[in-house]
């Protein structure tokens, strides 16, 4: 038993649409999250600067005695992982990418068009096409960077005709041309967007690495003999470097929580 609390960060907000699903899986477990939507989004910035941010997270949730780090971001998995656990050894780290890369190789078929949406970094570096095509060189993969997500997704501007515009604006061509049946959201902050997008596109198959990340965490926890236990009393701790209105209400809104629930704190981590 190991009731240490387990170390999210993002880029922003988007990392938080994993929490739902591990409170589910592992209802004992507690959680830092690190936001950092004072630097944030991190899909169009260049790699060198990727690492140094993350590192600095990395290095802040390793200070408050996590059990293991979990990189709720794609931009990030694809960038910095190999480097993060070549400097920190001593408790595990897990990406995003892999479970679900894994999952469409074994669950998805030749019949199958498989599109990836995600931020410039994350498309550009290949991470996604490279790991299915490894595991499974049949099938037939896609993708597509929609970098205008993120910003507006942390701005709040979901629920209307901006983002719909901008939704049709990066994805009719991309899944009529390609004749998409499966869309994997590559970018932790798109499933906010998720019902625009399927409202849209109503007969796509839609795959959330959100999700698929959770299998993962608790298989490591379980073979480790870290869960947490039932006495686990732990609070759960947010932290934001720019702890802005915004931040807090999507995290009630994301988690469906009463503010009561949650401890917000603001922590710059700028160099």
């Amino acid at each position: 038993m190991d009731n240490r609390p387990i170390g999210f960060f993002d880029s922003g907000l988007g990392g938080l649409t994993s929490i739902p699903h591990l409170f589910n899986a592992l209802p004992n477990e507690r959680v830092i999250y690190f936001g950092d939507t004072a630097r944030t989004p991190y899909g169009s910035k260049a790699v060198s600067t990727i690492r140094q941010y993350s590192t600095q997270i990395a290095d802040f949730l390793v200070s408050q005695d996590v059990k293991m780090l979990v990189i709720a971001c794609n931009t990030i998995s694809a960038t910095c992982l190999d480097e993060l656990r070549s400097k920190i050894s001593d408790i595990p780290i897990v990406g995003i990418i892999n479970p679900t890369a894994d999952r469409i190789a074994s669950e998805c078929d030749q019949d199958n068009r498989i599109g990836i949406i995600g931020t410039k970094v994350t498309v550009s570096s290949g991470v996604y096409r490279d790991r299915i095509k490894k595991l499974n060189p049949i099938l037939k993969v896609f993708d597509k960077a929609t970098p205008a997500f993120v910003p507006l997704i942390e701005e709040g501007i979901i629920e209307n005709e901006i983002m719909d515009l901008t939704i049709h604006h990066y994805m009719d061509n991309f899944i009529s041309q390609n004749h998409i049946d499966t869309l994997v959201l590559g970018c932790t902050h798109y499933p906010i967007i998720r019902k625009n997008i399927e409202r849209i596109y109503p007969s796509l198959n839609i795959i959330n690495p959100s999700y698929e990340i959770i299998g993962s965490i608790a298989q490591i926890l379980k073979d480790k003999d870290n869960l947490a236990g039932e006495d686990n009393n732990r609070e759960n701790v947010f932290y934001a470097s720019d702890l802005s209105e915004n931040f807090s209400n999507m995290i009630y809104k994301i988690l469906e929580t009463e503010k009561s629930n949650l401890i917000l704190k603001f922590k710059n981590l700028d160099l």
